[in-house]
């Protein structure tokens, strides 16, 4: 295979990635040319929202295209169009021959959420410590218990009783806290999402760690759990606060992730009509979030 590196202004980084998936590019990627200088430029964006820029001032391009021929040219037909000014071609090279899948599940170590409580790729051995474990690949649907967010919410779930309990996990994605109550011995789980991918993903990784769920869209969600689980973002968190709330009953837990430092205040005043929310753990500029219903209410 063979790469085209190519420098442009963030301008013309939509125009270009475009042009270069029309010309059968196998990938396209934007770094930012000033990594590693002074003139370095941080993009932050939340999981699964667009990015804030589409790419730098100064970006780099990297297509990858079959043969060298095919990366030729695509480069002198982009240096012919007229959106291509400002542009240039850095260079064409070969790239060395690799085992990309091992390459790959190299960068996907098993992640520890407790001492005893690990999330495990299947091309990996357990750790010897493990004595809790989820079974779970990177794949489409978001949560791979890389992310601070899911971590937290799976300490949560580690370091509470949720065993024989009717639990609600609400955006479930990759079914993962599902999946983590179920091992803790949650005796009924609902797992929903509005994405048909997060339901089959949830379905498949259920199977796979040989626990039983229910899965399927938002309507699946019925009466009322002991433990509703929400890891989504702080927008949707603060449009379903009557929703999620609902669904708690009394002597019941929220937990919710997905949520920013900065976005304490507001999540709070979101919820305060319904629950009364705390923050109960923090990594990274996250936060995790939780409430008691008391029996009382």
């Amino acid at each position: 295979m063979f790469e085209l590196n190519l420098l442009c202004p963030e301008a013309r980084v939509d125009v270009l990635s475009e042009a270069l998936e029309a010309l059968e590019a196998l990938s396209v990627s934007v770094e930012d040319a000033d990594a590693e200088t002074e003139n370095e430029k941080a993009l932050f964006g939340e999981p699964g929202m667009p990015p804030p820029k589409e790419g730098w001032q100064r970006s780099k391009m990297v297509a990858l295209f079959a043969k060298k021929d095919q990366a030729e040219e695509a480069a002198l037909l982009l240096a012919a169009q007229d959106f291509f000014e400002a542009c240039q071609v850095l260079s064409i090279s070969a790239v060395p021959d690799q085992d990309w899948v091992r390459l790959t599940q190299s960068q996907f170590a098993p992640v520890e959420i407790t001492p005893e409580f690990w999330i495990v790729p299947t091309w990996h051995e357990l750790p010897a410590q493990a004595r809790k474990f989820i079974r779970l690949d990177p794949g489409l649907a978001f949560g791979t218990g890389t992310h601070p967010t899911t971590r937290m919410c799976l300490r949560w779930i580690a370091t509470h009783d949720v065993k024989a309990q009717r639990v609600l996990d609400y955006g479930c994605g990759s079914g993962i806290l599902a999946i983590g109550a179920a091992k803790f011995g949650a005796a009924e789980i609902d797992a929903v999402d509005i994405d048909e991918a997060a339901v089959n993903a949830t379905d498949l990784n259920a199977k796979a760690n040989e626990v039983l769920l229910n899965v399927g869209l938002p309507e699946l969600a019925k009466g009322t759990y002991q433990t509703v689980l929400a890891n989504i973002l702080a927008t949707p968190l603060k449009v379903l606060a009557p929703l999620l709330c609902s669904h708690v009953q009394a002597g019941g837990n929220l937990v919710l992730a997905g949520i920013l430092e900065r976005q304490e205040e507001e999540l709070t005043q979101a919820y305060a009509p319904f629950l009364s929310l705390s923050v109960a753990d923090r990594e990274d500029g996250w936060i995790l979030m939780t409430a008691h219903r008391s029996h009382a209410a």
